[in-house]
């Protein structure tokens, strides 16, 4: 039964680096669901990955931090496939090299480059493939599910990708010419290779698994499954949203475990 009704659907998923990317299982949920994904990756490497988990599958490499790799980028897919269904932008990066710097001292260069990377890119992408998008098709990005919150361990990420979130916003009445809808998932802290990079990433993943309201921490597959769903037409409904998926962790912030722990 194609409940989802993705069936041959060509929807072109940017991100994938490697199989614990929130990207890869996207495209799992999407091959289980009878779609077709079309695969961009930064490079050979991720495409090895791609190739090996998803064999037969259409892998385009792209540079979002190079405007004509994406304009290659989009050229190709244009001419392999013709019209697109969907797209899935779950890209972001942030140069921690030199360690978490406090907020106030944040690196002109660093900041802009994230911007440019993790967020300028899926307006980008809205421009790029927007004609060759079929109307009613859907856009998606991964943000996070709060910006609000200041933690230490996000560093300038938070509102890089509140910038993600209000773009996705524009884009949606940008492109409801196409009826296009466009949509991000939210999502909690995830155990992943890109957080792994990021300076005291571990100890608040370790309490966000603390404080869901099911005392266990969120999976990427959940993420996935988010995805999957406001990707597809039963989702008609669902635009210009960012959709939380955080397991309860934000209702559960004085949970009594949490606080008697905290003041003892």
């Amino acid at each position: 039964m194609d409940f989802l009704r993705l069936k041959d659907r060509k929807i072109v998923i940017f991100g994938v680096a490697n199989r614990k990317s929130v990207a890869f299982h996207i495209g799992r949920v999407l091959e289980e669901a009878g779609a077709e994904p079309i695969f961009s990756v930064r490079n050979e490497e991720a495409a090895a990955v791609v190739r090996r988990f998803f064999p037969g599958r259409d892998v385009i490499l792209c540079d979002f931090s190079d405007d004509a790799s994406m304009q290659r980028c989009a050229a190709e897919i244009a001419a392999r496939h013709g019209s697109i269904y969907g797209v899935v932008h779950s890209v972001a990066f942030a140069d921690y090299s030199e360690g978490m710097k406090a907020f106030h001292d944040t690196p002109r260069q660093g900041f802009l480059e994230a911007m440019d990377i993790s967020c300028y890119s899926f307006i980008r992408l809205g421009g790029l493939l927007e004609p060759y998008l079929e109307n009613g098709g859907a856009m998606l990005t991964i943000s996070i599910s709060t910006t609000r919150m200041a933690a230490e361990s996000y560093g300038y990420m938070a509102p890089v990708k509140a910038a993600l979130d209000s773009s996705v916003c524009f884009l949606a009445k940008s492109l409801s010419g196409k009826k296009i809808r466009v949509n991000a998932v939210g999502a909690a802290l995830l155990k992943t290779s890109a957080s792994a990079g990021i300076p005291g990433y571990i100890k608040p993943y370790l309490f966000a698994e603390k404080a869901t309201l099911r005392k266990e921490a969120l999976k990427t597959e959940e993420v996935a499954d988010a995805a999957a769903y406001l990707l597809s037409p039963r989702a008609s409904g669902i635009n210009a949203q960012t959709v939380v998926v955080d397991a309860g962790l934000a209702t559960n912030l004085f949970d009594r475990e949490i606080v008697d722990r905290a003041v003892e």
